[in-house]
């Protein structure tokens, strides 16, 4: 089937599947159905004739790597005259050298220059091209974030954008173009450093106007046009092409003076375009002149340099032909660093001697003459002034003592444009938050440092802190949401840490989170809310205990103690404050979550009692997410006392709580934890279906997007237990893709999800597939958790389907009261089914034993009740009971359990078993 019978769509689509996104991801990228992605992955498998998603998946990678990426580049809108010498010479530059920086003053062509050069060797690079534009960016901590953009990397778990872009483009061979460093060179510099050391095959190509002054920084001056050979020199082609582009062709009498015009320009490109462009209006008389008298009034001194002078003559004499409106309007518009709209200069630039009319009028006007470009858009026509344009405006802005006023109208205009996205919703709305965000960032860097904007930039970063969250910046929304803290009074500092507290707890960054509320509590206190300060304090202490994995050093427990103690003296009898130290206490001092720094020997009992205190408290206090924490707590609790299943009605709990409400960052943390551990429970009591319905809601977390391990563990998981084969391969694939991507970072959660693919392709009789997942499980978990808990329950079931009683029933030989602190949640039932199986597989006296104890133990999971049941029909030689059993594993949702019972059936049953079990992609049991 050719790839010309799939629709745009389709290929779309296609290409989506080969970046492993789940349906939900792909729906939510084109902006339709999760049914018409499955309506496109069908037709795709049957128009390419391929048995399943992770063959599509390989077919996308495959095509991609057929075709060279086409490069992301600008398209500009007129042709690129000369400098073929230093076009060779920097493409054999780009190819030889990691980082290249075409560097030389505003107007010599550095941009197309290196656009051109880019499109030269896009070829060279297999997996791309990304241009980034820097202009808008005006702090220089956000140059990371504007190569994720281009890029398209997204943030992750744990990490931020500045270790996720390395992370992400590690084995790319691909070209990065940054444009315009000049004015960001402290953050671009040590940004490139970390990403070329990361990134072997990457190559950089630079513009600025000054070296980044970096050691293996490769540097390409770019000289002005050549004027060598007269009427047929670069320079005079250059304006040949644009004055004919403006709609009076040149005859040959004007040659000379065409010569002369460049000559006096110096090769400058921008000068020489601007020049051109008036071409029509003035002819050859009118430039010589005007050139003439601004260039006499121009000469500098000794030490000037004569390129500069030129633009800056060319830049003048463009300003003083201009009407007086018409300068006005080119000054104000300077203040905008990102691309537009003509309702947006009217509001900003809009006031005397300029009316709204004026602006739209004079808008078309500066763009005939070369001041502005203009840019159609999505969201209507846009204007953008070249950077060394609007350097200029700003420059004329100040000398006419308008800057300050320009920006603050600038600044006013970015508050109602964060006031009416704030809230917004609409398929176009990331496309209106895009197009208006780096003059949000330049506004608030600008009000941020005057003393009279003080409050105007504190809204705008709280705005900027609540939008940036909705559009999933999430290491943004925490920066700003810190900045705004810093801009706040007091009494609305606190808040501002809270929440940004709530952004890190998204982030993973746990960390970040305990560091924030500290500083939280620290901000009330001075601010006289003493029980807000010991409500931070208590909540601190809990994801000191709560996250403990997480933390790169754990904080100590005697730190930690101290902190809880004094949330007490601090809570005052406030409800949401005794909320948060009740949960503190179930923490800290009951060890509810299991932390790395608890205590093994607390009696559980004890420990289910503190976390329900904890859940009354919160209730009481009304403040869902820190009884959603108290669940959490809860549900841990129980787990550790045995109860699988009240575990899970507390994590369902949660859930059911956190369905309402808006989408706050502490809302959203709580949301994403609930998601997991509600699929995590539900394995753990045998219900396969919910799990699974869970488990793929926390895969389709848009926070999780760049997150594929943590996104898709449980999903994984809940697939291994019921036979889903293709399904967990074509997980596996993201699951690994994210997971080396993260920097393998170790959690709870990434090793039973590896442990679970190598556990199919054990039953698939895929041994060096199995070792190499077995080999990620020893990297991505701690070895204990492996050892003594789920890699047990994974590898007796393994050995059983293989034949091997013997071996499975050493692996589970333990009793569970023995490695609890490693069975006693997830792992529970599954281990004590696999013991009393085992047993009655490799001919154990204690057998019938184990069967008791396990049925007590087991009873009300509909997976682990059937294996002990089939367990006994095994023992007893019972046929029709041990039949019965396969229609409960059916029941259940567990296909390769209920198709290994008819392999143990035997008989006709045998080769009905082996049949299913080939239908899931398994190899036959023994």
């Amino acid at each position: 089937m050719s790839s010309s019978e799939i629709s745009a769509r389709e290929a779309e689509v296609l290409a989506l599947v080969g970046e492993h996104l789940s349906n939900a991801e792909i729906a939510a990228r084109l902006v339709i159905s999760v049914r018409t992605v499955e309506s496109h992955v069908s037709s795709l498998l049957r128009k390419l004739q391929l048995p399943d998603r992770r063959a599509l998946a390989r077919h996308a990678a495959e095509s991609a790597r057929a075709e060279p990426a086409a490069p992301a580049l600008p398209a500009p809108l007129t042709a690129f005259i000369g400098r073929a010498r230093e076009r060779r010479e920097l493409a054999a530059a780009v190819r030889e050298h990691r980082l290249v920086t075409v560097s030389g003053p505003g107007g010599v062509g550095k941009t197309r220059l290196a656009l051109a050069v880019a499109e030269d060797v896009a070829r060279d690079f297999a997996d791309g091209v990304w241009f980034v534009d820097l202009v808008p960016v005006t702090e220089p901590g956000r140059v990371g974030a504007a190569v994720a953009a281009a890029a398209g990397v997204g943030e992750q778990p744990g990490r931020g954008i500045d270790d996720a872009v390395p992370a992400a483009l590690a084995d790319r061979r691909a070209l990065l173009v940054l444009d315009n460093c000049e004015h960001v060179r402290d953050g671009v510099a040590p940004f490139l450093e970390r990403l070329l050391a990361a990134c072997p095959r990457l190559r950089v190509l630079v513009t600025s106007r000054a070296r980044l002054l970096v050691p293996f920084e490769r540097i390409f001056p770019v000289p002005p046009l050549s004027r060598e050979g007269g009427e047929e020199s670069e320079a005079v082609a250059l304006f040949m092409d644009r004055a004919a582009a403006v709609g009076r062709p040149l005859g040959p009498a004007v040659s000379e003076g065409v010569v002369a015009v460049c000559e006096r320009l110096g090769g400058m490109a921008l000068a020489i375009e601007l020049a051109a462009a008036r071409w029509s209006t003035l002819g050859l008389d009118g430039l010589t002149a005007g050139l003439s008298d601004q260039l006499r009034i121009l000469t500098g001194g000794p030490r000037a340099d004569d390129r500069h002078r030129s633009v800056r003559a060319v830049l003048d004499w463009s300003h003083d032909l201009l009407e007086p409106h018409e300068q006005a309007l080119l000054r104000r518009t300077s203040v905008f660093v990102a691309p537009f709209t003509a309702e947006a200069a009217a509001e900003v630039a809009g006031f005397a001697p300029l009316d709204p009319a004026a602006v739209v009028d004079g808008l078309g006007g500066l763009a005939e003459q070369s001041l502005l470009a203009v840019t159609p858009s999505e969201t209507g026509t846009r204007y953008h002034a070249l950077e060394t344009i609007r350097q200029y405006g700003t420059e004329r802005l100040a000398g006419a003592g308008e800057l300050a006023g320009v920006r603050s109208r600038h600044l006013g205009w970015c508050l109602a444009g964060a006031a009416a996205l704030t809230g917004a919703e609409g398929a176009d709305w990331r496309a209106r938050f895009d197009a208006v965000a780096e003059d949000m960032r330049a506004a608030l860097a600008w009000a941020a440092e005057q003393p009279e904007h003080r409050a105007d930039a504190h809204r705008l970063a709280s705005a900027m802190a609540e939008l940036a969250f909705a559009r999933n910046l999430l290491g943004e929304a925490q920066q700003r949401f810190e900045q705004a803290a810093g801009l706040a009074d007091a009494s609305a500092a606190p808040e501002a840490l809270r929440q940004a507290a709530a952004v890190a707890g998204c982030r993973s960054l746990d960390g970040d989170m305990f560091r924030l509320l500290r500083a939280a509590a620290e901000a009330a206190r001075r601010a006289g809310d003493t029980a807000g300060a010991g409500r931070d304090l208590a909540f601190a202490a809990t994801v000191a205990y709560r996250f403990s994995s997480s933390f790169a050093q754990t904080p100590p427990v005697d730190e930690v103690t101290a902190m809880l103690a004094e949330a007490r003296k601090l809570a005052g009898g406030a409800p949401a404050a005794e909320a948060a130290v009740a949960l503190a206490e179930a923490a800290v001092v009951a060890d509810a979550f299991g932390a790395v720094q608890g205590d093994p020997d607390n009696p559980a009992q004890e420990t289910v009692e503190a976390a329900r205190r904890a859940v009354e408290a919160a209730r009481r206090a009304g403040d869902p997410e820190a009884e959603s924490a108290a669940l959490d707590a809860l549900s841990g609790a129980q787990s550790w006392a045995g109860d699988g299943f009240a575990a899970a009605a507390a994590a369902r709990r949660r859930l059911e709580l956190l369905s309402a409400g808006p989408r706050t960052p502490a809302r959203t943390h709580e949301l994403m934890d609930a998601l997991a551990m509600a699929a995590g429970t539900a394995v753990g009591v045998g219900e396969l279906p919910e799990a699974r319905r869970w488990g793929g809601r926390l895969a389709g977390h848009p926070l999780l997007a760049e997150a594929g391990h943590h996104a898709t563990s449980w999903l994984l998981i809940a697939d291994a237990f019921s036979g889903r084969a293709e399904e967990v391969l074509a997980t596996s694939v993201r699951f690994l893709d994210a997971w080396e991507h993260s920097g393998r970072l170790r959690s709870r959660s990434s090793g039973p999800a590896a442990a679970s693919v190598a556990m199919i392709h054990g039953l698939r009789g895929d041994d060096e597939a199995r070792a190499d997942w077995l080999a990620i499980v020893g990297e991505s978990g701690p070895e204990a958790d492996h050892r003594l808990g789920y890699g047990a329950v994974f590898d007796a079931m393994v050995l059983l389907h293989r034949g091997d009683a013997d071996a499975a029933l050493e692996r589970v030989a333990p009793p569970p009261d023995r490695v609890w602190k490693w069975v006693c949640w997830v792992w529970l039932h599954w281990y004590t089914a696999l013991r009393a199986e085992t047993a009655v597989l490799a001919g154990r006296p204690d057998a019938r034993d184990r069967i008791a104890a396990a049925r007590a133990r087991v009873a009300g999971n509909p997976v682990a009740s059937a294996q002990v049941d089939r367990a006994e029909a095994l023992l007893d030689g019972d046929l029709p009971r041990l039949l019965g059993t396969a229609a409960a594993f059916d029941a259940a949702g567990c296909r390769y359990q209920a198709a290994r019972t008819l392999v143990l059936a035997g008989g006709e049953h045998a080769a009905a078993g082996r049949a299913a079990l080939a239908r899931l992609g398994l190899a036959p049991a023994r």
